[in-house]
């Protein structure tokens, strides 16, 4: 029929671009799940610090690494955070529990650090902004404070996004990230193992949150 539109359809040359973009597309997709693990890894060259800050779990490798890095940057004092959990449970179920901040103590000491250079911070914290947050405050006293954050693999680069957010800007404390050289996380290859592929998707999923401004809260 005469008046019948003409069936669309593409040109040789533009199905070669589409293919070629999907082709690109896909390189850039397997490129992006290889190297998920080793974006999350941002660790700062050891320098010369003040204050040597362990964040809660990983236990025995961040305290670990803390003494190590506490002697070679000739840090003074090494902070401890006191989480919330599991204490205030088994403190319910009327059980001791000496406070993950206190196994950290010991492992510190034992490696060489002086007991009256380690200082657990008063606050009861339930997650790594409550930790920050401590961290951020204890500085109003000593602004020009350099201090090391001594953290997993995996958990380095969103140290410092939650940083930025609980910093608001401020030029009080410059923050380095150093992490346990003892952590099991295998950047290169995440998806041989369970734990590894879950520790990915959580970092991504705070990192997430970090970059809106910290809206989820872990619930006490």
């Amino acid at each position: 029929m005469s008046g019948t539109p003409p069936p669309f359809c593409l040109s040789r040359r533009t199905l070669y671009w589409l293919g070629g973009c999907h082709i690109v597309l896909f390189l850039l997709a397997v490129g992006a799940f290889f190297h998920a693990g080793t974006w999350l890894v941002r660790e700062d060259p050891v320098q010369k610090a003040q204050v040597v800050v362990v964040l809660s779990g990983g236990l025995p490798e961040r305290a670990l690494a803390a003494a190590e890095v506490f002697k070679a940057s000739g840090a003074r004092e090494v902070w401890l955070t006191r989480p919330l959990q599991p204490g205030a449970a088994m403190q319910q179920l009327r059980l001791p529990y000496a406070g993950e901040e206190q196994y950290s103590r010991m492992v510190l000491i034992d490696r060489g650090v002086p007991p009256a250079a380690i200082r657990a911070l008063t606050p009861q914290i339930s997650d790594t902004a409550d930790e920050l947050k401590a961290v951020f405050d204890e500085l109003n006293t000593q602004p020009e404070t350099t201090l090391v954050v001594v953290t997993s693999k995996a958990h380095t680069r969103r140290v410092r996004a939650i940083w930025n957010v609980v910093s608001r800007g401020s030029t009080r404390g410059h923050l380095l990230v150093r992490a346990a050289a003892q952590d099991a996380f295998d950047a290169e290859h995440w998806w041989r193992s369970t734990n590894d592929a879950l520790s990915l998707v959580r970092e991504y999923l705070g990192l997430l949150n970090a970059w809106v401004g910290l809206p989820m809260h872990h619930s006490r």
